[in-house]
């Protein structure tokens, strides 16, 4: 007895000396519940859609009520009423809107003389889910407005809705791509740079480096540039796979080839600075893996890999805003699924590279080249 209580107590007297550990066993399963709840939420919500009206009759006023009940009911929908057609429709091709409806001039006459008007509907198809959604509520809006007016003739009540996919159809496997590489990312910026120094200090290797004229900037560059090498080399490794075993077509040769290098090369960076400044003063390999689940989930899940932002609870939402691979994610669908050019994710390359160039600064900072 009195053995197993030695044990016991040098067991607990392990977590007195290691509060992080401690710490982190009683936050993480909490932080696991709020993250993973409101990621996958069960409704979609504040999805922005674009709403462009060019006749003012009643049933078309109708249609604008009815996806207004939507917007303050359930609020799945945030509409915004524009007035011309073009401004619409890029605004979805640019990730402002998941849709836009356009309601032509002609829609009352035509309700009371064919009978079938066409209402315009522009999807984001690469959100399967948002699209799907917004496909679903406004037919059903539409199927709704015959019921408060009387048809003069047969199946006047009936509007047809031709919905367009500006994009090619993206099918499940395709879609998990994006998040695939960036997970891909994140493990290999576990496993190189930071990982490498804690466990160097571990072994007590690192005690070397007071023998050397090394500066703290140089020691966290190049264990940061070791570990980009590696961590694209496998990030780009296990994206040719993903593109091979879903047959996402790259066709824009040679150009999005070298707009895919450069975004995953960037996240690279980012991660990987990111996690130095986390790491740089950990002294123990455990702590690194107690960090890596909980990382894996406050970065991966809020990025849009899974759900869309647009649809996360407020905090949730401005969280994401600081989440570096939220960008790198919306970079990879813009450029994989909707053929984008440097101009339409240089919002998104520049937050990566200013986000590496401040986490670099603090990790050279906070590093400490001490015993």
């Amino acid at each position: 007895m009195i053995r197993l209580l030695a044990v016991i107590e040098r067991d607990l007297k392990k977590f007195r000396r290691n509060p992080v550990v401690l710490a982190m066993s009683i936050l993480m399963p909490i932080i696991y519940l709020l993250i993973l709840g409101n990621s996958f939420q069960g409704k979609l919500t504040a999805l922005p859609v674009a709403v462009v009206s060019h006749d003012t009759g009643p049933f078309a006023k109708r249609i604008v009520e009815n996806l207004t009940a939507i917007a303050a009911g359930p609020q799945t929908f945030r509409l915004f009423f524009l007035k011309d057609d073009g401004d619409a429709v890029r605004g979805v091709r640019e990730g402002r809107y998941k849709a836009a409806l356009i309601i032509p001039e002609d829609l009352d006459r035509r309700m009371t003389m064919s009978g079938r008007p066409d209402v315009g509907l522009f999807l984001d198809n690469t959100d399967g889910i948002s699209s799907e959604m917004i496909r679903n509520l406004i037919n059903a809006s539409l199927g709704a407005i015959h019921g408060e007016y009387v048809p003069i003739r047969e199946k006047t009540g009936e509007v047809l809705l031709r919905d367009i996919n500006l994009y090619p159809k993206v099918d499940y496997y395709q879609s998990l791509v994006p998040g695939v590489v960036i997970m891909a990312i994140f493990l290999g910026t576990l496993t190189t740079g930071a990982f490498n120094l804690v466990m160097d200090r571990f072994m007590g290797i690192d005690e070397s480096y007071l023998l050397t004229p090394l500066s703290k900037s140089h020691i966290v560059s190049g264990l940061i540039i070791s570990g980009l090498s590696i961590t694209t080399l496998i990030a780009s490794l296990i994206f040719v796979v993903s593109i091979l075993i879903t047959g996402i077509p790259v066709s824009r040769g040679l150009h999005q080839c070298v707009s895919l290098f450069v975004i995953i090369v960037l996240t690279t960076l980012c991660l990987l600075s990111l996690m130095f400044l986390i790491l740089g003063r950990v002294g123990h390999p455990r702590i690194v893996g107690i960090l890596s689940g909980f990382l894996n989930v406050i970065l991966f899940f809020p990025s849009g890999a899974v759900y869309p932002v647009a649809s996360f609870p407020g905090w949730l939402k401005s969280f994401a805003k600081f989440n570096p691979e939220a960008y790198a994610v919306d970079a990879l669908k813009s450029v994989l699924f909707k053929n984008a050019g440097f101009a339409a994710i240089s919002g998104d390359l520049a937050f990566l590279a200013g986000f590496t160039a401040v986490m670099m600064t603090l990790s050279i900072l906070t590093f400490k080249r001490t015993l």
